[in-house]
């Protein structure tokens, strides 16, 4: 029995074609696992730089002599309310923590707080906010700190109750 070169060669070409297949594959397999890791640590990082943030932008938008308030939680327990007012229209931006959630809502700066009424923003164990010194003030959450400063010349009003 005499074996043909051809069977040879055809098998060698079916086994270089298997290999470079399996290793395309675990290329597209792996190439695929990476992307997926990098797009959640992206994610993650996006998430946590979106509160920070958000809570600044607020602040700096209605940046006009006594309009930021920061009034002290009542309790032991208690976070501060980040008051924001709009204006002479007698409405503000309220913005506090409440069971791990920080809460936004607008109204009547006269009305007491209604957290059924206010939109969460987002997830945190922690809220401060504390003045470093004269027109500048840290807001810290569970996903960090924040600096921002009161431009328009104005304080913002630490109120104690």
């Amino acid at each position: 029995m005499k074996k043909s070169r051809g069977s040879v060669i055809t098998f060698y070409t079916m086994g270089v074609a298997v290999f470079f297949l399996a290793g395309f594959f675990l290329l597209v397999v792996f190439g695929a696992q990476t992307y997926r890791e990098v797009a959640q640590g992206q994610e993650k990082n996006n998430q946590t730089r979106v509160l920070l943030s958000y809570l600044s932008t607020c602040v700096r938008a209605g940046d006009r002599e006594n309009a930021v308030q920061v009034l002290p939680g009542s309790g032991d327990e208690a976070s501060p309310m980040l008051v924001v007012a709009d204006g002479d229209s007698g409405y503000a931006i309220r913005i506090y923590m409440e069971d791990g959630k920080l809460l936004e809502e607008y109204g009547s700066l006269k009305a007491a707080p209604n957290s059924s009424a206010a939109q969460e923003i987002g997830r945190t164990e922690v809220f401060q906010v504390e003045e470093l010194k004269e027109g500048t003030f840290a807001i810290t959450t569970d996903d960090g700190r924040t600096l921002f400063s009161v431009r328009s010349g104005g304080r913002a009003l630490f109120s104690v109750r």
